[in-house]
């Protein structure tokens, strides 16, 4: 047999439609942080970093403490965006992550 016909007989790699879109659902109903729409989107990277900070400084949902909550989410939208995500925007939220590190005193 040979290993892609045995791959595609092996449950455990093949995802189920519950499963494949998991992220997409996180994105539509989670209530970890209310954030201001369209905070991604934005082109000034303080900006989103204090924005992010707001929410999550202000949020009784989460998890963690708020630096790790406002990063998450940061970092969860850009991997999620993956290669759709234009260059010049990738590097805004990347410099967002600084701005972000500064405000919670983390850089």
């Amino acid at each position: 047999m040979s290993e892609s016909s045995f791959m595609a007989k092996n449950p455990k790699n093949q995802k189920s439609p519950a499963t494949s879109k998991w992220s997409q659902e996180v994105t539509e109903h989670s209530h970890a942080l209310d954030l201001e729409e369209g905070v991604f989107t934005w082109d000034d990277p303080r900006k989103i970093a204090e924005s992010l900070k707001q929410s999550a400084d202000s949020s009784r949902h989460r998890k963690t403490t708020p630096f790790q909550s406002a990063m998450s989410m940061l970092v969860f939208y850009i991997n999620r965006a993956g290669k759709n995500l234009a260059p010049a925007q990738a590097a805004i939220l990347e410099e967002a992550k600084q701005e972000l590190r500064k405000l919670y005193g983390k850089a």
